[in-house]
């Protein structure tokens, strides 16, 4: 799955600013709903694996689900946090732009330019 995408919430700012920055590049992402198709736990995998940073980094801490989750313990492992984000999409941090192989967290959007060099 290595063509280039954007895990995208439209109701994002952040997201919606890093889709236009793109646009205006004339890059054209696959845009994934992540909120409506969440990503599989392979997929999340993959998504870290590109990131290059742990799944911590690709949590949102400030969503209910993580407080009820007990996500903020540091002793849990990466499959348990990879698997809260598959059950929970919405702890995915957005947007997560992929391109050639590499994958960045659009935040702030213009993070995303640092995959067209």
């Amino acid at each position: 799955m290595n063509e280039t995408r954007l895990y995208h919430n439209p109701r994002c700012s952040k997201s919606r600013g890093a889709l236009e920055l793109l646009h205006e590049r004339g890059i054209e992402p696959v845009v994934i709903a992540y909120l409506d198709t969440p990503p599989s736990v392979d997929e999340l995998r993959e998504l870290i694996g590109l990131i290059g940073l742990p799944a911590r980094a690709l949590l949102r801490s400030g969503e209910e689900e993580y407080a009820a989750l007990g996500l903020a313990d540091e002793s849990l492992d990466e499959a348990t946090l990879i698997e809260a984000m598959h059950a929970h999409p919405r702890l995915i941090e957005r947007p997560v732009f992929v391109h050639r192989g590499r994958a960045v967290i659009g935040r702030p959007p213009e993070r995303v330019l640092e995959l067209l060099d």
